[in-house]
């Protein structure tokens, strides 16, 4: 086996241990399963909100093999409307409630409100997804700090109304990666274990087709902030719009292009230093990883 594209296994020796759970960064890429309780989501909104149907969902997603299921109250897709905390609070916690108590794998409570992490946290979350990096809320860093629980930290210019009119760069990956150490300046001086702070490039949060695809390509580049590594692909329009560029029907491109277009993704992502991967198809990129891993252990 010829195929050395990453330095894979050995070369991130991350290990994220707190409460009673561990992560191993070093041995698999882990998949986080995604959840959005919201009407709005630009893929699954208003699937889930129901909450029977959420809870569903969140059980089928770690039977398929997620590691970590991250629950959402506000849509963050482009141009989304901020919501209240009242409203976020009601879409997350009840579903947190009912699902902490039934599985084994840690949930992410992805929100950019301090109020919104803590809550979650008191009543069974275990990690926080901030896609503002910590440029809305500074109490998210105070959350994490105090509860001692891992904080990822995303890329994202503006707010999901504004982003995609500020997704204007000289070098993309240089000013990621400098807004990013900004973020984690932020976090360690709050007082974060540097530890267990992850980093996600924030893929189509205020970036084109042709930022992402170069985010993508050069992913091993953010190895550079010494972090374990997120990403988040799954289902995104930017793979649409090349597909639907080169002649794919829209009518092929919803029905299987996104899968299609998340795997290939994906599998470019581990290749390239992922550690993680935020996924809406959970069994579909379980099964790619496995083979993406196994090809990286020879």
């Amino acid at each position: 086996m010829t195929i050395k594209l990453r330095e894979n296994s050995t070369d991130n020796k991350f290990k994220l241990t707190w409460g009673k759970f561990s992560l191993d960064l070093s041995r698999k890429t882990y998949i986080m399963g995604v959840l959005n309780r919201t009407p709005d989501s630009f893929s699954d909104g208003g699937h889930f909100m129901k909450i029977d149907a959420a809870v569903k969902r969140v059980m089928a997603m770690v039977a398929e093999g997620a590691d970590i299921i991250d629950i959402g109250g506000e849509s963050t897709r482009p141009g989304a409307e901020p919501v209240d905390i009242e409203t976020e609070l009601e879409r997350t916690i009840p579903l947190i409630q009912r699902v902490a108590r039934n599985i084994r794998a840690p949930i992410s409570i992805d929100t950019s409100k301090s109020e919104v992490a803590e809550e979650a946290i008191k009543n069974g979350a275990s990690m926080i997804n901030d896609v503002s990096g910590l440029r809305s809320d500074l109490g998210i860093a105070r959350v994490a700090r105090d509860y001692d629980v891992p904080l990822i930290i995303m890329h994202m210019r503006g707010t999901p109304k504004t982003m995609q009119a500020k997704a204007r760069y000289d070098s993309v990956l240089e000013e990621i990666l400098n807004e990013l150490r900004e973020s984690l300046n932020i976090a360690e001086k709050a007082g974060v274990d540097g530890n267990k702070i992850i980093v996600d490039p924030g893929i189509g949060f205020g970036k084109t087709v042709e930022h992402n695809l170069e985010i993508i390509n050069n992913f091993d580049r953010l190895k550079a902030l010494n972090k374990p590594l997120l990403i988040g692909v799954s289902r995104k329009s930017f793979m649409a719009n090349i597909l639907k560029e080169n002649g794919v029907s829209p009518e092929d491109v919803e029905k299987s292009g996104r899968l299609i277009g998340t795997i290939v993704t994906s599998v470019a992502s581990v290749i390239k230093g992922a550690n993680i991967l935020r996924v809406h198809d959970v069994k579909e990129i379980y099964q790619a990883v496995k083979i993406s891993d196994a090809m990286l252990r020879c």
